[in-house]
């Protein structure tokens, strides 16, 4: 997990989580600078499994994401937002299917700051799907429902320093090297409140001329990857 000024709601995110995982998990969680007492509501917790990295110099998001992956220990990997719930049995449904596949993808429902319902699926929305070309056209790839192999995690690391965006890398990596499954089923409530760090879920205020930058970096990246290792 990454955060950054999300107290109001981390804790609800922590509480879906928790319950799911054993007493060998951990959560590592990398925070980029918060001053809203994010962190304090984290500590409140007193888990032992959570883990927290301090990065005050604010790396922005994708760096942020990549400290967490850099540190965690674990063959599974989940990525979370830090104002989205997840729902029962997610962590049980996408690890059966990790056991024949190297990344996971789940569908979410996009709700309000009240966890009120805007749409019931994203992948509906989004018209998702698996597919290089695909995604490079348009990226399936929301973090927040994506889990993968430790093998996929060491692929994708360490993220190019032009890297528009850390889970569009990832399904990339993915749709390259490993076997990918999109999973029908919808386990997480994703919050759009009008202060996210992403768009996922709604239409990308980018304009044409960013999205092409965008898509040369990924492309210029995935080539270097393929044939100079990264």
């Amino acid at each position: 997990m990454a955060t950054k000024n999300g107290a109001t709601f981390v804790r609800a995110q922590l509480e879906s989580i928790l319950p799911q995982l054993n007493s060998n998990d951990e959560i590592i969680i990398s925070d980029d600078g918060s001053v809203d007492g994010t962190l304090e509501v984290i500590r409140s917790f007193q888990d032992p499994r959570i883990r927290i990295l301090d990065s005050e110099s604010g790396p922005g998001i994708t760096k942020n994401f990549e400290a967490s992956l850099m540190a965690s220990r674990g063959q599974l990997i989940f990525l979370a937002d830090q104002d989205d719930v997840w729902l029962p049995g997610k962590i049980k449904i996408m690890t059966t299917a990790l056991e024949a596949y190297e990344l996971v993808v789940s569908d979410c429902r996009i709700v309000d700051d009240t966890l009120r319902t805007q749409n019931d699926s994203f992948y509906y929305v989004n018209k998702s799907g698996q597919g290089l070309i695909r995604n490079l056209i348009k990226n399936s790839y929301m973090g927040c429902c994506m889990a993968f192999t430790r093998k996929l995690k060491d692929r994708a690391l360490p993220f190019p320093t032009d890297l528009p965006v850390h889970d569009f890398w990832i399904g990339l990596i993915g749709e390259m090297y490993f076997k990918v499954l999109f999973l029908p089923d919808v386990l997480v409530l994703h919050r759009k409140h009008g202060a996210n760090a992403t768009t996922s879920g709604k239409s990308s205020n980018q304009s044409i001329n960013q999205k092409l930058v965008n898509r040369y970096r990924i492309v210029k990246n995935l080539f270097l990857h393929k044939y100079y290792g990264g």
